[in-house]
């Protein structure tokens, strides 16, 4: 036997121009992946859940605050919404509610529709009120219901801060036209009265100046809002309101409970 015939059976022949690298699993990789997705995802998912749950309790508690028929349109903002729970503060709340009955009989005006901004939503400490650091909002009068509140039929005027009144009269149809204005107390005026059109009897003319000498109020809103202007568009007249430290208050204690619920949560949050 040859001195160096053992190498040919201790070591593997080497064959040049074969490129092929060991092979690898890529499952390790995958599942990596996955439960890195599952981190991420799973949280989210809760927070979602938490999300959808405090909206459906917060528009509880409002609709039967402002007695709306049907319960109104929610959004809480900001994420993580966990952490604004576990903190009792809700950073930015937007509502819009529908068909707000008036609170006075004497001389109701509804709000058809509105729109609220809330920053830093929170629960007073008795648990009876939701309380908003500021607020902005946007209410619609419709046209047939400020029709319902003045006697005459108002429709848009030539301006944005007229309306402009029809009157049937045996001597033909009259319209007068009057300018919108703020005064406190969210009321909102009509002044300049004047005849744009027909002719207006006397009697007439004293009958429908006091008519709009009395001012319309806007009720059942949330203590603390301020109304700021007043406009004029096709479906209405549009009020702008806005206040500091508002407040919206319950009567009872089962609206005191959903209000509690509404910006603090149920014990199912925690166990999301």
């Amino acid at each position: 036997m040859h001195p160096y015939d053992y190498a040919d059976t201790t070591f593997p022949a080497y064959e040049p121009g074969d490129p092929r690298p060991p092979r690898r699993s890529r499952r390790p990789v995958v599942i990596a992946v996955g439960a890195l997705l599952a981190l991420l995802l799973v949280p989210v998912a809760v927070d979602r859940y938490a999300t959808a749950r405090v909206e459906s309790r917060t528009a509880e508690a409002f609709q039967e605050g402002m007695r709306t028929p049907s319960a109104p349109e929610i959004h809480v903002r900001g994420f993580p919404v966990l952490t604004q729970l576990a903190a009792g503060t809700l950073r930015h709340v937007d509502i819009t509610a529908h068909d707000i009955p008036a609170s006075d009989t004497t001389g109701p005006l509804p709000v058809s529709e509105l729109s609220l901004r809330l920053e830093e939503l929170k629960k007073s400490d008795d648990d009876t009120e939701a309380l908003a650091r500021s607020a902005e909002a946007t209410a619609l009068l419709s046209y047939p219901d400020v029709s319902d509140a003045l006697g005459p039929e108002i429709s848009r005027g030539s301006r944005p801060d007229q309306v402009r009144a029809s009157v049937l009269l045996p001597t033909g149809d009259v319209t007068v036209a009057a300018t919108l204005s703020v005064l406190s107390g969210n009321r909102i005026a009509f002044k300049d009265f004047q005849v744009t059109g027909g002719l207006l009897p006397e009697v007439g003319r004293v009958a429908l100046s006091r008519v709009f000498e009395r001012p319309i109020q806007l009720r059942n809103l949330p203590q603390g809002m301020r109304l700021r202007s007043v406009t004029t568009t096709e479906s209405g007249l549009v009020a702008r309101l806005s206040g500091q430290s508002v407040t919206f208050r319950s009567d009872d204690d089962s609206r005191g409970d959903a209000v509690r619920d509404s910006v603090r949560g149920d014990s199912s949050y925690g166990n999301a």
